[in-house]
């Protein structure tokens, strides 16, 4: 615009001049009048197109380009081009930026762009949720004020950024936050984040199994052990090699009994559904869970079978209930002192559900307890339950057999005064005779 302004003044001078030499040569005004009239035209011509160019620019639509005379349409030509250009690439880079944002957006990871001084630029959805940034109220504070860890701050600041770093309680108690810095550009870097809570929940639970299940082998292995050497070393009666192999026998069957529940847990753990549905006679498995009872209490304890519902069966499979059931009767049997009572129960409930319970009168288990009996292992007196003979996977298997079939357990328990286990099954799994 400045150098348009120049040439206009240049001309003007150049005009006025013209005009005044030729006033000298000719001695008269009538061609000074002539050459200053063309100037004031002239210069009027292009303030008008200066006007029309500035009300362009103030409210610049390319839809709306002036057309303009010799120089002043190349101007106007030039400018549409150049604003057309600019146009196309604000354009290509709205469509990288939103096609980059849908990628972040799709990704299993947060992604958190930074400048050289760690401070937010972007942020997807899933990063905002993971670290806790607010947008765009965050963008341009530094990451380091926003996830307050001093583990971060040491990983971030230390530049060490071939493995992630792992913050726990980020952003609240309990949950697991993996954060890894990938540099990028000249001095830019991205922040991915993951969550592994959950990663973290089932990598220590497969620790404490493998270190239950060594710890529950190890015990009946030590004692066949000992026994063994005992034997081989040490002269013995009849009646002292009798009760040695009968403790080994013992034993044997603990590991037996362990394996073949690993096994069975394992297999439920690794299928979705049951193996065959078919309608079981409830009336004909009570009989055999009782029959069951009375031959592990060996007259301790007062069995007792209420069946409400003898035309009601249930869908499922045989083998998998037979087990679950069998699992609440045995504990029921182990954990009620001699002379308790233990009521084997089925049920039409409303809205056509059935459910199977175990009732017993033993010493009923604290409320802290319930609500992790199911996990592998779990024992609440770990030195009674080894006592009573247990494995530590019966409500395992329970539980994974009830969500196969559909069902709901339900644990209600009273100190002192006895527990009810239940499974309730859906309408679906319910037939009648």
């Amino acid at each position: 615009m400045a150098g348009l302004w120049i040439r206009v003044s240049i001309t003007a001078l150049a005009i006025l001049l013209f005009a005044l030499l030729i006033k000298s040569l000719a001695g008269g005004y009538a061609a000074f009048v002539v050459a200053f009239g063309c100037l004031v035209i002239w210069v009027v011509f292009q303030l008008w197109h200066l006007q029309k160019l500035n009300s362009w620019l103030r409210d610049f639509r390319l839809a709306k380009t002036p057309r303009g005379l010799g120089t002043w349409d190349i101007l106007y030509s030039a400018i549409y081009r150049l604003a057309k250009s600019y146009e196309r690439q604000q354009t290509q880079l709205k469509t990288s930026l939103e096609s980059f944002r849908s990628a972040t957006e799709a990704m299993p990871d947060g992604v958190i762009a930074l400048d050289s001084h760690n401070q937010v630029t972007y942020a997807s959805d899933r990063a905002c949720r993971h670290v806790g940034i607010r947008v765009p109220a965050d963008y341009g504070r530094s990451l380091l004020n926003i996830l307050r860890h001093p583990d971060f701050g040491l990983y971030l600041e230390g530049k060490a950024w071939d493995q992630p770093v792992v913050l726990r309680n980020v952003p609240t108690i309990g949950r697991v936050l993996q954060v890894q810095v990938v540099p990028y550009g000249q001095s830019d870097r991205l922040a991915l984040t993951r969550d592994i809570t959950q990663i973290d929940k089932l990598e220590t639970m497969r620790q404490d199994f493998v270190a239950n299940v060594s710890h529950e082998l190890r015990t009946p292995l030590t004692v066949v052990a000992g026994y063994v050497e005992t034997l081989q070393t040490i002269p013995m009666t009849d009646e002292q090699r009798e009760g040695v192999l009968q403790t080994m026998g013992q034993q044997t069957s603990r590991m037996q009994a362990l394996i073949e529940d690993l096994l069975a847990l394992s297999k439920l753990e690794s299928e979705q559904k049951p193996n065959s549905e078919l309608a079981i006679s409830m009336t004909d498995m009570l009989s055999r869970l009782s029959h069951d009872a009375e031959q592990l209490s060996r007259g301790s304890h007062r069995i007792v079978v209420d069946n409400q519902a003898p035309e009601v069966q249930l869908i499922g499979d045989t083998q998998e209930l037979a087990s679950a059931f069998g699992n609440l009767v045995s504990n029921a049997i182990r954990y009620t002192p001699a002379g308790g009572s233990i009521t084997l129960s089925w049920a039409l409930e409303e809205a056509g559900q059935a459910t199977f319970a175990v009732t017993d009168t033993g010493p009923g288990i604290e409320s802290q307890h319930i609500g992790r009996l199911t996990e592998r292992f779990y024992r609440v007196d770990k030195d009674r339950s080894r006592v009573t003979g247990g494995t530590g996977l019966g409500l395992a298997i329970v539980k994974h057999v009830a969500a196969r079939h559909e069902a709901k357990l339900d644990i209600q328990s009273t100190v002192g005064q006895g527990s009810r286990f239940s499974l309730t099954f859906p309408q679906q799994r319910v037939t009648l005779i």
